[in-house]
């Protein structure tokens, strides 16, 4: 197709965009007037904010930024640790720490940050155990959780219910893992845990189990829409891969 096909297309999709968004004729005049600058324009000034602010926005913008610097957040998360050393700070580079797989560098920031009023910190608390985790410490894990759950009693987080769910699954526990898995069954948002759950009853060798949570999995997924798609992609591709249904 010529380029100035190509361009004309561009610039009537701009002009319905300037219409249906409600944006002021004039840029209609400057798009029209000016193609090739006034398209320019107008997507900088008018589309990039828009699309920027969106859900997909953020995304793109984050995986772009993981591409061009991948080390940017951890970064700025230890320089403002290094000019204020508060919990707050320390939170942050441990949280960043995890996101980067680094689970020992996480697991001593958190530590170091349960203490005084904080000692009992649920959310510190939980970071710890994801640290932990991530270092295989499966029982470190479940007494980090029993020790949170002990210390704070209306505790509510489906993540950390999770976690703790997985650990006693990892350190064999069947029967309080399986009670575990079905608790989140009830109110766990989305199909990550089920998809746990799942990987849970075919280690124990029940497969015919294992493969219901699966199909349950691929058919709420088939009366969702676009967004549950898009936002649980991972899970909803891994249990399409387990199941053999």
């Amino acid at each position: 197709m010529p380029i100035f096909a190509i361009s004309i297309i561009f610039q009537v999709a701009l002009v319905m965009h300037i219409v249906k968004t409600g944006r002021s004729t004039t840029w209609i005049w400057i798009v029209v007037m000016l193609p090739f600058a006034g398209s320019v324009a107008y997507f900088l000034v008018e589309m990039l904010p828009e699309l920027a602010g969106s859900r997909t926005g953020r995304n793109a913008q984050r995986k772009m930024q993981s591409i061009v610097n991948p080390d940017k957040a951890v970064k700025q998360a230890a320089f403002n640790y290094s000019v204020t050393d508060s919990v707050e700070t320390s939170m942050r580079l441990a949280e960043e720490w995890l996101a980067k797989g680094m689970f020992g560098e996480a697991k001593a920031m958190y530590e170091k940050s349960l203490k005084g009023i904080h000692q009992t910190d649920p959310h510190i608390m939980y970071g710890l155990a994801r640290s932990e985790f991530g270092l295989n410490n499966f029982g470190a894990v479940r007494s980090v959780m029993d020790d949170l759950i002990r210390h704070n009693p209306d505790f509510r987080n489906a993540e950390a219910h999770l976690l703790y769910a997985r650990a006693l699954a990892e350190l064999n526990e069947s029967s309080a893992a399986k009670h575990e898995f079905e608790a989140l069954e009830a109110y766990f948002p989305g199909p990550e845990a089920s998809y746990w759950f799942g990987m849970f009853l075919k280690a124990q060798g029940r497969e015919r189990e294992s493969q219901e949570q699966f199909k349950k999995i691929l058919e709420k997924a088939k009366i969702s829409g676009r967004h549950y798609h898009s936002y649980h992609k991972k899970w909803l591709k891994l249990a399409k891969q387990e199941y053999t249904g």
